[in-house]
């Protein structure tokens, strides 16, 4: 579902939005493709890698490689792990940025499966819950 308005930033720009920079107005609609489309998730743990990849010149650093791997190790599951742990309010703050107001992100994916929920539901109720009164 390609829209014509949805302009993707170039790589640089790519960049920028990753480290949480604001991009510019004809860049909003992907913003809030990129916030609550289906693959949302692996989208915030990308710029999520992005942002903790100058942690890997510790590599450079002198002494034992084992230690330096495991130091840096440490610090990616520690940053993914925050990140993962506040992705949801990181987006909505990138939804405010570029103008929408807050609680978008979450509207627009509630939205799209509202009728995966609906589907949900019904098969609970139809298992369930009738199964009970028969």
């Amino acid at each position: 579902m390609a829209d014509a308005r949805r302009v993707r930033p170039g790589p640089l720009r790519w960049i920028w939005y990753a480290y949480g920079g604001r991009l510019p107005d004809r860049h909003r609609e992907w913003v809030l493709h990129d916030i609550t489309c289906r693959t949302w998730v692996l989208r915030h743990f990308a710029r999520s890698l992005v942002q903790i990849s100058p942690g890997l010149l510790f590599l450079l650093l002198p002494g034992p490689l084992w230690i330096r791997a495991m130091a840096v190790l440490g610090g990616v599951i520690l940053a993914l792990w925050y990140s993962l742990s506040y992705m949801e309010h990181t987006c909505e703050y990138r939804l405010t940025r570029h103008g929408y107001p807050l609680g978008t992100g979450r509207a627009v994916r509630d939205e799209a499966k509202a009728a995966q929920r609906a589907e949900s539901a019904a098969r609970y109720a139809r298992i369930y819950r009738n199964g009970q009164d028969g």
